[in-house]
């Protein structure tokens, strides 16, 4: 059946103000909850809802229990100019990824590149939202991260790897930004846990039972095993990711990242990366945000298949579900239903569109 959302959807600055409000009640600051409101709605109004603000029940749970922290900022435990080393403590992901986004900009106009990587950190939501901050800053942006093992390596049994995403941001001269953000895994989780709510079956190809059995049903899916994208190409390019998060930053790597949706008490402990390049250190003669708006739009224009109404450049879709969601960010009736019961809890103000769920 199909995914109830609430009727008309809600401002994304109504959402905003609540998810901040929500997070300032948890003891974050005023400023870090207006940075962790920022990542998450940005993702629903980017129609990623799977690393929206459905993750609030989940990171307010984990702060309740202690395996989250309110700390605004990591310490920086190695500064090598143009390599740094963050550990966030198991502060919400969306505080750290925002400083190590900030810092690995700053050195790279000084330098050219910087990179800046994490241990100890919480999950940080959507991967391209970091990228395109750093693109937004001029510079090309890579944003990567481990998790769980949740995938088999081809003809395996077993989780070795988790569905680590990557995301690169190419600075850019015109509306349509030129992103590439994705996961290892065929989907992503969260898109398995919202088929789940919804009642919807899955997509061949997306995931085994826990014997590595092909199942379409999502429960099974999430007690099973994740498929990589591509087989092979998938899994080398998860297992290479987690080593640069996490052998880059002397912290988790495979199966040391403990299960997001596991006991709330129990630290993450994701590995995350950052790479920030300034293309104005390459005595370039065309300008790289030019030549990456000129490709997207040639990838655009190109001419069409048979059957085809149009084709996409990288990023171009999230961008255009954000352009017409920019008044009406679509909320699950589900998602609405737990943020309203946080905030009568907490003592805030429920939307009035809500109110009624």
């Amino acid at each position: 059946m199909p995914t109830e959302h609430v009727p008309d959807g809600l401002p994304p600055a109504q959402l905003h103000t609540l998810i901040a409000a929500l997070f300032s009640a948890a003891g974050v600051s005023a400023a870090g909850a207006e940075i962790v409101a920022h990542a998450l709605v940005a993702a629903d109004i980017s129609g990623k809802a799977s690393h929206g603000v459905m993750l609030v029940p989940m990171y307010l749970a984990r702060m309740k229990a202690g395996s989250v922290t309110a700390a605004d900022e990591a310490q920086i435990v190695h500064d090598g100019k143009t390599t740094m080393v963050l550990d966030a403590a198991h502060g919400l992901g969306q505080l750290s990824a925002h400083q190590a986004c900030h810092l690995a900009t700053v050195r790279a106009r000084e330098y050219g590149l910087a990179m800046v990587t994490v241990r100890n950190a919480f999950h940080f939501g959507e991967a391209g939202y970091w990228a395109r901050r750093m693109a937004d800053a001029g510079c090309v942006g890579i944003a990567m991260a481990n998790t769980r093992p949740l995938m088999p390596a081809p003809g395996g049994a077993q989780r070795r790897v988790g569905n680590n995403p990557l995301a690169i941001a190419m600075p850019h001269t015109d509306d349509v930004p030129v992103v590439l953000d994705m996961a290892m895994s065929a989907s992503a989780m969260g898109k398995i846990r919202l088929a789940e709510r919804a009642g919807k079956t899955l997509p061949d190809g997306w995931a085994t039972d826990a014997q590595g059995a092909p199942t379409r049903d999502p429960a099974t899916a999430i007690a099973g095993m994740l498929l990589p994208a591509a087989g092979p190409k998938g899994f080398g390019l998860a297992f290479m990711v987690d080593l640069l998060c996490g052998g880059l930053s002397d912290g988790a790597v495979g199966d040391q990242v403990q299960p997001l949706y596991g006991d709330a008490a129990t630290a993450y402990g994701s590995a995350q990366a950052f790479l920030a390049i300034d293309p104005s250190h390459f005595g370039l003669q065309q300008p790289l945000a030019q030549r990456a708006s000129d490709f997207a739009r040639a990838v655009r224009e190109s001419q069409l298949a048979p059957g085809v109404a149009r084709v996409f450049s990288p990023g171009e879709q999230s961008w255009q579900f954000a352009q017409d969601h920019c008044e009406q960010c679509p909320v699950s009736a589900d998602t609405a239903r737990q943020l309203s019961a946080l905030a009568r809890e907490a003592g805030i103000d429920v939307p009035a569109a809500w109110r009624s769920l």
